[in-house]
């Protein structure tokens, strides 16, 4: 019975919801008792799925399924973060298109409408997710502010404060003027943009010279406090020690000597405002120097500026400074120049150094473990080149502020008296118990800190605080640490490496064994994907238009360690068509009615073909496990690939059809059954890659019948060599050989491909004239062959061609026109002929091999090769035509 087209619109949500509803992603008891286990790098709960989400969470799943196949208890922990920053922007944004304002509601009423938000729109990603195939055990679901998850993130502050890991301090931090927050260095974004530089003349104190100072923020003038020049600078030495005047502020500030002034740079003088530019803070320190801050955290002039200046916006400060500095002769000129700005990441407005106190983790103390941990190998990097990216930042490793000024997050545990002094607790009971102590039993009241954490500092806590932590739970006996990570490399910073920090801190364990570091997915022309290029490829557009599989097989068939995918509609187009070309290959097994109803003994195969596809299957078995194993996710795919399409398909449906037409009712059995046998498998290895699909088609092939499980279930393919097939797989390799070599000549020739042709021997071939007696059938039929002639008896119309190092001749009849062809073969071999020269010269080159890419030498050497054959190939054709 044939099947009707695949629907996969249809089939993928039927498939879904049926593993769902039978607990098939849950982790089943395995009789080895190994453990495969790795988190979700949680979305952001106000996510859409895009399409790196697409990738990381596609080649997850090919891990997930794998392993699971293997028989290894597999748990993959689904969740979402709430996304601090983020969220309450989207929530605010709704407020106030109903004409609400977040102050007017107060703390508590807002953090409400947030959690409202969240039941209706927070868990959209997830069903995404499911909508792409991914088999996380979703009754594990968590949320970074569930309950349990909140009580570990308090429990992680109280003790890295108690521990004196975790403090608070003033220091200049990335603020944003938009969100009126903190940010870590993480979040800001170094954008290349157009500036002014302003260059500007301050007057020395007591004397009719000037120092000239270059600045692309002429604002922070009004916080300057010196001016450093080089100690070596020989222009200024008889300057150091003197004092200038601050233009329009009139303020006498000191010029000092300190090597951060670099002559080379500008004039060589540096204005210094210690309150607003991190280096001009640390010169600040190392000079003790005044702080004076000049912002509110609103990005307006605060009463430490020009009086006139005073709640004017930063920007609408700097114009009206630049046009009195003109005015009054000050500035001397503006050059446009190309800089690096620093914009918030979330809000895309420009970032301003601020005085604040904030609350920090001591990064450098907790890095010390995690750098041991992956020197020892304990926690690997793949592709390793990463190995070096983490030690280089971790050994540069800044205090990481943790405070954020919002209101949506975990509120900081950390109470205050009257006098300030801080109580830092896991509950306010706890705190007063503090309180009363310092306080001498005084009466006393107590403020919860309004700050809430860093997003990152609860995402930190995922591979453990989701299994039960600070609980002893058997979950995080069972599955911690976890086997792998997969992450792309923008959030190794921001993500990985403070797991290790918190994993290795509280577990005494690495939180994962494995990373794996995939890159970006960009458009097919290698660009960003961004809105404003419209060039944003919609991973959902693509699942309604092709289906999850036909999605899931490209993005993992282009995941190459290092290098970017580079998306094209096409690409998906193109592995549809390799779902379509199985779906119709079952569909020949369906109508021929292949099928099997009981264990299949592989010993007792006898036809050629069986013994030769069985030995392909083995070895794209073996290939697909050890790529997987190894996260080359696009050479297990290709490998896959590879074989239904070309051995499958192509050669050994084929095969096929002269048995099936043949009155031999033993080959005809043997190959329905077997034909059937390897399309269960073929289902099997391909499950990992389209999950869909495969367990759409074991199902109407009733295979559940015959191995007791659904496909999800089922044993990954583990078959072992039978040498015994050993001579046929090589007869029907040297057959495929031979027929290829009958149709490409064909095709030189302009020949069609339907047409047949005699086979004459030149010589006396002995291993093609015993190949052809044993499998004239095969080769008659498949190969297009009318009759094997003796040479003396060979047409006049024949044409040489080497095969298996032996030659034979292709006799066509006299309607074939061969004497056309050869000027145009002629003018191919001299084409060929540039190519291979021009290949040799480069891989004579000795500085060539050393300083190109092993890669592309490889390669290089390859196409030398194979040109080299069809080169033989095009004279042996035209030293045969007359």
């Amino acid at each position: 019975m044939e099947f009707k087209k695949y629907n996969h619109i249809k089939e993928e949500k039927k498939i879904s919801d049926f593993w769902i509803k039978k607990g098939l992603f849950k982790p089943k008891k395995s009789k080895s008792n190994k453990k495969f286990s790795i988190v979700i790098p949680p979305p952001n709960v106000t996510g859409r799925l895009h399409m790196g989400h697409a990738l990381n969470n596609s080649l997850q799943d090919v891990l997930v399924r794998f392993n699971r196949m293997k028989g290894l208890e597999t748990l993959w922990q689904p969740g979402t973060d709430h996304a601090g920053i983020a969220t309450q922007a989207v929530v605010e944004k709704n407020l106030e298109k109903e004409g609400i304002k977040k102050n007017d509601l107060g703390r508590e009423k807002f953090i409400k409408k947030v959690w409202e938000w969240k039941e209706e729109s927070g868990g959209i990603i997830l069903d995404q997710l499911k909508k792409l195939g991914c088999s996380c055990d979703w009754s594990r679901t968590r949320f970074t502010m569930d309950k349990n998850l909140s009580d570990a993130v308090i429990k992680v502050f109280v003790d890295l404060y108690n521990d004196k890991l975790i403090y608070k301090d003033k220091k200049l931090v990335n603020w944003d003027t938009k969100l009126q927050t903190a940010i870590s260095d993480l979040e800001v974004i170094q954008k290349d943009v157009q500036s002014q530089l302003y260059y500007i003349d301050y007057q020395i104190e007591n004397s009719k010279n000037k120092i000239t100072i270059a600045t692309t923020r002429p604002e922070t003038m009004m916080g300057d406090t010196a001016i450093a020049v080089n100690p070596k600078d020989e222009r200024y030495i008889n300057l150091i020690g003197k004092n200038a005047i601050v233009p329009l502020v009139n303020r006498k500030i000191k010029i000092i000597a300190d090597r951060y002034a670099d002559p080379e740079q500008g004039s060589g003088a540096v204005k210094i405002t210690p309150a607003h530019d991190f280096n001009d803070y640390e010169v600040g320190k190392r000079n003790k120097l005044e702080i004076i801050n000049i912002l509110e955290k609103n990005g307006k002039i605060n009463k430490n500026g020009i009086k006139e200046f005073i709640n004017l916006d930063r920007f609408q400060a700097r114009q009206l400074l630049v046009k009195q500095l003109k005015e009054n002769g000050s500035l001397i000129k503006i050059e446009t120049i190309k800089n690096k700005v620093p914009y918030g990441d979330r809000s895309n407005t420009i970032i301003e150094p601020l005085l604040t106190e904030q609350w920090f983790v001591d990064a450098k103390k907790l890095s010390k473990k995690p750098i041991s941990i992956v020197k020892k190998g304990k926690t690997s990097f793949f592709p390793s080149s990463w190995t070096k990216t983490f030690f280089l930042w971790m050994k540069n490793i800044e205090p990481w502020c943790i405070s954020r000024q919002i209101w949506w997050g975990h509120r900081i545990p950390a109470w205050y008296d009257e006098k300030n002094n801080i109580f830092v607790a896991e509950n306010e009971k706890d705190a007063l118990i503090l309180a009363k102590k310092k306080n001498k039993n005084k009466k006393f009241k107590l403020k919860q800190e309004t700050d809430v954490l860093d997003t990152w500092f609860s995402s930190a806590l995922w591979p453990f605080a989701t299994l039960g932590w600070p609980a002893k739970t058997k979950e995080l006996s069972k599955f911690y640490p976890t086997s792998v990570l997969v992450t792309g490399f923008d959030i190794i910073f921001f993500w990985v490496a403070r797991m290790l920090m918190m994993g290795n801190y509280f577990n005494k364990h690495t939180p994962f064994y494995k990373i794996y570091v995939h890159a970006l997915v960009r458009d097919e022309k290698g660009q960003k994907m961004s809105k404003s290029k419209g060039n944003v490829i919609d991973p959902l557009e693509l699942i309604n238009e092709f289906g999850a599989d036909s999605l899931r097989f490209t993005l993992i068939s282009m995941a190459s360690p290092g290098r970017d995918v580079k998306l094209s509609k096409n690409r998906v187009t193109g592995n549809r068509n390799f779902i379509t070309k199985i779906w119709s290959a079952n569909n020949f097994l369906q109508l021929n009615k292949c099928k099997f109803n009981k264990k299949v003994n592989i010993n007792s195969i006898k036809l050629p073909i069986n013994q030769w596809i069985f030995k392909e299957f083995i070895k794209t078995q073996n290939l697909v496990s050890k790529n997987i194993e190894i996260f080359r996710f696009d050479e297990a795919a290709k490998h896959a690939y590879q074989f239904v399409w070309h051995s499958f398909c192509d050669w050994y449906l084929e095969f096929l059809k002269p048995i099936f037409n043949s009155k031999n009712k033993s080959e005809i059995q043997e190959a329905k059954i077997f034909s059937s046998f390897m399309m269960a498998n073929i289902l099997r290895i391909l499950h990992p890659f389209i999950p869909f699909f495969t367990e759409s088609v074991w199902s109407k092939n009733k295979y559940k019948e015959i191995f007791k499980v659904d496909l999800i279930s089922s044993s990954w393919p583990n078959y072992k060599n039978i040498n015994k097939f050993n001579n046929y797989h090589t007869d029907i390799s040297n057959i495929i050989e031979l027929i290829t070599n009958i149709r490409s000549t064909k095709a030189e020739l302009k020949i069609t491909p339907k047409l047949f042709c005699d086979l004459s021997f030149s010589e006396k071939p002995k291993k093609i004239k015993k190949l052809i007696d044993n499998h004239y059938n095969l080769l008659k039929q498949v190969g297009r062959v009318n009759n094997v002639v003796d040479i003396k008896k060979k047409s006049q119309n024949s044409i040489d061609i080497i095969v298996l190092k032996e030659k034979l001749s292709l006799g066509f009849s006299k309607e074939v026109d061969l004497s056309s062809q050869k000027e145009r073969i002629l003018q191919k071999m001299e084409s060929l002929k540039k190519q291979i020269d021009g290949l040799n010269n480069k891989l004579n080159n000795k500085a060539y091999i050393e300083n190109a890419p092993k890669e592309i030498v490889q390669n290089d050497k390859k196409l030398v090769k194979e040109l080299t054959v069809e080169d033989e190939k095009l004279r042996s054709i035209v030293s045969s035509i007359n």
